[in-house]
Order: structure tokens, then sequence, then C-alpha cells
């Protein structure tokens, strides 16, 4: 399959490297050009220089974006892959707000086009080895054509039936993850403060029945921030604790803990917090607590 592949960062850049690897023709594109290079120097592949060509050039669209504006700028425009042709089927995997993904697949109809999101659930070493999990906004009559682009990158592809539900679950997930990351932080201040050391009341956790596969994956970053590379930043936690609770209200949920959640990451932002990995709100809540 001759695949284009638009967002090269710390996941995306993961993500089409392993598209290569199952032996997809990959074609890629960044805004800024030194990701592109860098990926055909190191994995191969094409590098188109705008989005429209990326279109062009492929069957199937994949962008790994940060945010709604990057999506924007990517899908709309006359250099956007709406109005490219080339491709006519187009799938995102980054975290969007619901009502995005509904306007980008209406705008792809419109265009004689289809749009999949499909966002991911795992960090950057599930994108480095392949085992991150897919969330679908479709219904499993693509799976033919697309079951073989995401077992490149995933170890399990959920087909939740219809536009937007990728975008909704990943939300609802998300929100999940950076509340435990909370609860987390917040637990080990007190067992800290309670003469436990750090290392024993991670131990005592990650044996408990609250164990997770983030708090095995994060834990060097919860123990020893400085020394770890970043894997997802408290800034991206913050916009997507931020789009759940604008769905929340949306379809009329209640979200009093997120809300709590949010307030915290937005406060840690503020004070310098934003580059660093959503682990370091242990290290915002120790300053917290005097």
């Amino acid at each position: 399959m001759r695949v284009g592949f638009a967002g090269l960062g710390r996941m995306g850049r993961r993500m089409a490297a392993n598209c290569a690897r199952a032996g997809h023709e990959v074609t890629v594109w960044n805004r800024s050009t030194g990701p592109a290079q860098d990926f055909a120097q190191s994995v191969g592949g094409g590098i188109a220089n705008t989005a429209a060509e990326l279109s062009r050039v492929s069957d199937v669209t994949v962008s790994m974006l940060a945010d709604d504006a990057a999506a924007r700028a990517v899908y709309f425009g006359d250099a956007g892959l709406i109005s490219a042709p080339g491709a006519q089927l187009l799938i995102e995997m980054g975290t969007m707000s619901p009502a995005l993904v509904s306007e980008i697949a209406e705008a792809a109809e419109t265009a004689g086009k289809r749009f999949v999101d499909a966002p991911v659930s795992g960090a950057t070493n599930a994108a480095e080895d392949a085992t991150l999990l897919i969330m679908v906004g479709a219904d499993a009559s693509l799976a033919p054509t697309l079951s073989p682009l995401f077992d490149a990158m995933g170890r399990k592809t959920i087909w939740l039936g219809q536009v937007g539900a990728g975008a909704a679950m990943k939300l609802a997930v998300n929100l999940l993850i950076h509340g435990m990351n909370q609860t987390v932080s917040e637990a080990l201040c007190l067992a800290e403060r309670s003469g436990i050391a750090t290392d024993l009341a991670f131990d005592v956790i990650e044996n408990s029945a609250a164990a997770a596969p983030m708090l095995k994956f994060r834990r060097p970053i919860y123990l020893n921030e400085a020394s770890q590379a970043v894997t997802f930043t408290v800034a991206l936690a913050r916009k997507d604790v931020g789009l759940a609770l604008a769905l929340a209200h949306d379809v009329g949920v209640p979200m009093p803990q997120a809300e709590t959640t949010f307030q915290v990451l937005k406060n840690a932002e503020s004070q310098g917090f934003d580059a660093r990995d959503m682990a370091s709100i242990f290290n915002y809540m120790r300053g917290q607590s005097g």
C-alpha cells in the first residue's frame, strides 16, 4: 500500500517507520522539513513538499498531529489533504476534538473522500514496538483495507462503528490516564510525607489492585524525572483533559474529578512544567506540599 504519513513528532516518526518496516511504500511530510529529511535518511522512503503532494503520491494518508489547529492547517485549504487529488482515504491518528473530526469528515465526503478517526493509546515505547491500541471511528467493513496498515502499528484494533467515536473514546481513555497520573502523584506525596521511601511506595502501588501498564512504563520518570526522556508533556495532557471537558459539556456529563485534574495541569503549565513529562506532576505536587 502507498502510505502518505503526515506528522513526524515523537509518536508519528515511530509509527511511520513501522509502516515502512511492514512493507508499505511510505512517503512522509512534516510542516518543518528537518524531521522528514531525518526520516528518509534513517528509514528510507520519499519526502513530499506539501500535504497536497503527499496525497497525490498515496493510496491512503495517515496523519499524527498535535492538536486541532495543526489538523485544520493540514486538512483544509488549497494545499490541504481534502482538496488535493490522489488519496481517497484519510486517517487521523492524533487526539482531536470530536467536533473537528465531524467537520473534517463532512468536508472529505463533499470532496468524494472518506475520513476516518483512528487515535491511539500508548506512549512512545508502544509506538516504537508497534503495540499501540487503535480506536477506529468506522465500522469493520474497512478492516480488509486498513487492518494491514493498523497491524503494522498496533497490537489491537477496535472498530467503534461511526466517525467521531474514535476521537470520543480516546478522550475518555486519556481522561482516565491523566486522572490516574494525578492520583498517583498525590499518593506518592502522602507516602513520602509519612516517612516511606518513594521507590518502596511505588513497589506497593505497582503490586496493588491499582496497578496499571502506564505506572510500570512511567516508574523511572516518577522516581527520577531528570534522567529520563520526555514521553508526553504536561501541555498535551492539559490539552487532552480540556477537550474531554468540552465534550462532557456538550453531552451533559458532570466531571468534577476531571475539573480538578485540569486545574492542576493548568497551574503546573503556568509554573514552567509545560514541556516536562506528565509524570512531573508528582514533582509539582511535591512543591505544593511545602
